[in-house]
């Protein structure tokens, strides 16, 4: 059987989870029952549930059939790092503009996050992001002197790198660890976001890798206040990360992000 059965099947109950097939605190049918309908092993089956399981969709006690626990659908790994295709999720159009890029020297943070030398170089790009033409985050990034050259050529108007540095040359990030926090803007980020001087902003930093291990960026996310919310739902089973739409993109989804 195909190693890409289990994902039809977890998209399937998926649906049909987020279509209200199955209310929250409702019982899955059991992997039995989930093989005979599909034709699949249970094994396979058990694939398929636990993909849900790990978006937080289903739990259970050891030895329990499933049990629906929410509705809502959780942002893939890639859309929460990737903010272009986080934006597409949300049916807004964005943009990017590079507004710096140079060659210097790693900081101490970014030496130790990134497990370089002191004094390594570090390509630093400096990027405004826009939601449906307003300016909603200020991106600072070091990339790794081996990641360097794909980004370097990407033109200035490049919507998302990572996903096309993971197409063009093959740099795809598994791995992803979040900071997040509240800073006050310094005269760059109120210049670029339109807000006063020393207004809160939400700060988001993170270190990407590579499926072996190997550091590609680490990022400063400066968000314009209400734009977005991240949330964690913690279970036994995993505690997955989510971006949020502010409260000034429910009011307008189409505005801001």
């Amino acid at each position: 059987m195909s190693g890409s059965r289990y994902v039809e099947i977890a998209d399937a109950l998926r649906q049909s989870i987020l279509d209200g097939e199955y209310q929250v605190g409702a019982l899955l049918p059991s992997e039995s029952e989930l093989a005979a309908r599909w034709g699949a092993s249970r094994g396979t089956v058990r694939q398929a549930v636990g993909l849900l399981a790990s978006e937080g969709l289903v739990g259970s006690r050891q030895g329990a059939r499933r049990v629906v626990l929410r509705q809502e659908r959780r942002h893939s790994f890639a859309q929460l790092n990737s903010f272009a295709q986080w934006a597409a999720a949300m049916g807004c159009e964005v943009s990017s503009r590079i507004l710096e890029r140079t060659t210097r020297r790693a900081s101490a943070e970014e030496a130790s996050r990134l497990g370089v030398g002191p004094g390594s170089d570090v390509l630093y790009v400096l990027r405004l992001r826009h939601l449906d033409g307003e300016p909603v985050l200020v991106e600072r990034t070091a990339y790794t002197e081996w990641v360097a050259p794909a980004v370097r050529d990407l033109p200035d108007d490049c919507v998302s790198i990572m996903n096309t540095i993971a197409q063009d040359a093959g740099i795809v990030a598994h791995y992803g660890e979040h900071l997040i926090d509240a800073v006050a803007a310094g005269s760059e980020d109120a210049r670029l976001l339109g807000v006063r001087r020393g207004g809160p902003l939400l700060r988001q930093r993170y270190l990407t890798y590579t499926a072996a291990g190997r550091p590609i960026e680490w990022t400063d996310d400066r968000y314009l206040p209400g734009s977005v919310a991240f949330a964690v739902s913690n279970s036994a089973a995993a505690s997955p990360l989510e971006r949020h739409a502010g409260p000034s993109v429910a009011a307008h989804p189409l505005r801001a992000s």
